[in-house]
Order: C-alpha cells, then structure tokens, then sequence
C-alpha cells in the first residue's frame, strides 16, 4: 500500500490574502483567540500524554505542541470522513462551533503573527516534500500553501541518501543549524512526507553575567546529585507564589514579547504535572509581582526526540495510522495513511538567552522584607516559553537533570 509520512519537529512567506470586511475580520479575530485557548489545551493533553510513556518518568522533557497541532491541522486539508473528525477532535475543536475554514484561517493569522516578530528570532512554517511521480489534488496543495506557508518539493524517494541530504539541509536552514541529520533513513515507498518546524531564539531582557556563573550541584533526587554551570542574577523578576502547589513561578522575559516560565515544586515534579493546566498558567500570569530576587538558573543545552504515533493514537487520532485512513482530500487515485509521526526537539539556555528549537488561594509573600529573596533552581523543574500577545504555549517541558544532553 502506497503510504505517506507525516513527521514533526522542533528546534524552538508571503501569502496572497483575500480582502475581507469588517464583520469577517472581527470574527476571524475572535475565531484566533479561541485558537490560542485550543492550542494550549492541546498542549496540556499533549504533555500529560507524553509524560504517561513510562520513558518520560526519569528524563528531561521538551518539545513543541504549537508545531505538532500546525502538522495535525495541515494534513487535516486532505482528510475526510472519520479520520478528520478525530483530527479535529483531537485538537480539541467542535465542528459545530468551528468551520473547516475558519480553524484554518486562525492557524494562518497566527503564523502571520509569529512570523512578523521582530524583537526576536522566530520562524514558524511547513514543508511538503511529494514523490515526484505522485500528484496530490492541486487543491489540498494550494490550501497548504495558503493557510500553513508551505514550501513544497518533488523529490524522488527511491534516491535515499540524495533526497535525504536535501531534506536535512532545508531543515538545518530553518533550524539555524540546530537540527541537522533529522532524516537518517528514507522509506522508498514514501509518497508524502511533512515538516513542520519552529525556531526560537531570544536574548534575556535582562542577560546574566557569565562571570558569575559557578559550578553548584543540581539534585535530581534524594540520591543524585550532579555538578552543573549555574547562572546568577539579582534583579527585579515578575515572580509568584503558589502556595495551593507548594511552587515558585519565576518568569524570565525576551523584550516584553515572550517569556520563559519557570515553576520549581517544594514537593515532587510529579504533583506539579498532574494539576497544570492552561488556566493555572493564566492564574500564575495574572497574579505575578515584579520584585527584587536573587535568582540561580542552570545552564544547560538538550536534546529530545519522540515518537508521536502511538502517543497521537492513545489521544483519539488514530484512524490516520491504519488502513481505516481517509486521505481523499489528498488524493483520488491512492489510499494514503501516515506511517509515523516524530519531534525532535532542542533547548540552548544560557546567559545571553535561550534558543528553542509544556486558582484561588494562591498567595504572594508580602513585599516588605528588607532581605533579597532567593530562588535557586537546583531540583527538577518545569519550563515554558509562552508568546506573551497571543498566550501561546511554543514550547514546554521539565528538567530534570540538566547535566544530560540527549534524551
């Protein structure tokens, strides 16, 4: 059976637009912010499932929802039937509430959005690399193009090494270099393969000083303890107490336009990931207080890689993995299905910023202590870097040993 392949990854162009009228264009506003509230929901259904992977338990985690959701809603085009349905279940919207259209429109203005950034580095978009002899509707290629900034390839997949070198420069490029040998064995039976990719780089409103940075010991539990290069700074940091969660939320800011979440449990990490959510991120956003703290960040670089399809499957998306698949939308002539879904993933913080390839009762300590509190982020943490106009979740993860590259 002819198959495609669909493939996600991280490292965190013009488009013609239609004119519209003022009523469209104020319900595609409200049909974007209702977006961002699905794509965090996504995320958080996202990250709970990947830490349920018993692999997870132990290991840093990162990744990108926003670029798997653009990867699930681009194929989405070509889908039909039940496969759709469960696509846009999956991703959390209701066809009685959303259009086909209108999701697709909204995941457009959001790459639009991201892309015009300006006071950082960033670059969202998708790739479609086809078999040269395969000719997908010319529809679903236009829509692609149109909605999700598509840059399109035919390619000749029984040429493995040739055609894989192709692909892994065209991701190095987007990646900045950050990803370079993604593709390591091409199927020749692939008809289809899609990326999506995310880049992310931004300097710290506020960079740390390298000269302060000192060896200190990190304790990934109550028997390991390991050496790492830990940052140093005392400054005025928008910072929470979550006194319900027993956390510290520490927000480090990239020009007032995105933001790094950091969240340090007094108790076990575990706890902490079983009660976050979108709206307890939105709780610790709206009850932060800048005051002056001594802080300690370890430094770090890491890299991850997983394995969606099962993941995807055991969320209600699992049609598009069978022979059950309905990719009419793609194609007439040949029944398509995705053969695999991967992420991979990369995190670079250090003192000048990170490059990026996851209530009532809270309570605030009062601010009138004459000593300089302090936070030292020597324990397992979680980690999120959220665009601060849109409130979208780009990335989010936990370190839990940030000694270790490769996970």
């Amino acid at each position: 059976m002819a198959r495609s392949i669909l493939f996600l990854w991280m490292c965190l162009i013009s488009v013609l637009i239609s004119p519209v009228v003022r009523g469209d264009l104020e319900q595609q506003t409200e049909n974007t912010l209702q977006l961002h509230e699905k794509n965090n929901d996504f995320a958080f259904r996202l990250y709970k499932s990947i830490m349920e992977q018993p692999e997870s338990a132990s290991k840093n985690v990162f990744f990108s929802p926003l670029s798997v959701s653009v990867a699930l809603a681009a194929i989405s085009l070509g889908a039909g039937g039940e496969t759709h349905q469960q696509l846009f279940s999956g991703l959390g919207f209701n066809t009685s509430t959303f259009s086909s259209e209108e999701v697709h429109q909204a995941f457009l203005s959001l790459l639009q959005s991201l892309n015009q950034r300006t006071d950082v580095d960033l670059e969202v978009g998708t790739a479609l690399y086809v078999q040269d002899i395969f000719k997908p509707h010319p529809e679903f290629l236009e829509k692609l193009k149109r909605f999700y900034l598509s840059d399109g390839f035919s390619v000749d997949f029984s040429k493995k090494a040739e055609t894989a070198e192709q692909m892994n420069k065209y991701i190095s490029d987007k990646t900045r270099g950050k990803i370079s040998q993604f593709i390591q064995d091409l199927d020749p039976d692939t008809l289809m393969y899609l990326l999506s990719y995310i880049y992310f780089k931004g300097k710290w409103s506020f960079p740390f000083n390298p000269q302060l940075t000192r060896k200190k010991d990190f304790h990934v539990d109550n028997k390991t303890t390991v050496p790492v290069q830990m940052m140093y700074m005392e400054e005025m940091f928008k910072t929470c107490r979550d006194e319900v969660h027993s956390t510290s939320v520490l927000s480090l800011s990239y020009n007032d336009s995105f933001s790094m979440i950091l969240a340090l449990p007094e108790n076990d990490l575990a706890d902490l990931e079983k009660a976050v959510s979108p709206q307890l991120i939105t709780k610790w956003l709206r009850w932060m207080k800048k005051r002056k703290y001594e802080i300690f960040v370890p430094k770090f670089s890491i890299k991850t890689s997983y394995s969606l399809k099962n993941i995807l499957s055991g969320m209600g998306m699992k049609d598009m993995f069978t022979d059950k698949a309905n990719f009419s939308g793609i194609s007439s002539e040949k029944k398509l299905l995705v053969s695999e879904a991967v992420q991979q993933a990369s995190l670079d913080v250090d003192e000048t910023g990170a490059t990026a390839t996851a209530v009532t009762g809270m309570r605030f300590v009062p601010m009138m202590w004459m000593e300089v509190p302090v936070l030292i982020f020597n324990r397992p943490f979680m980690i999120l870097i959220i665009d601060q106009k849109t409130k979208n979740v780009l990335f989010m993860g936990k370190i839990v040993d940030p000694s270790k590259e490769m996970n």
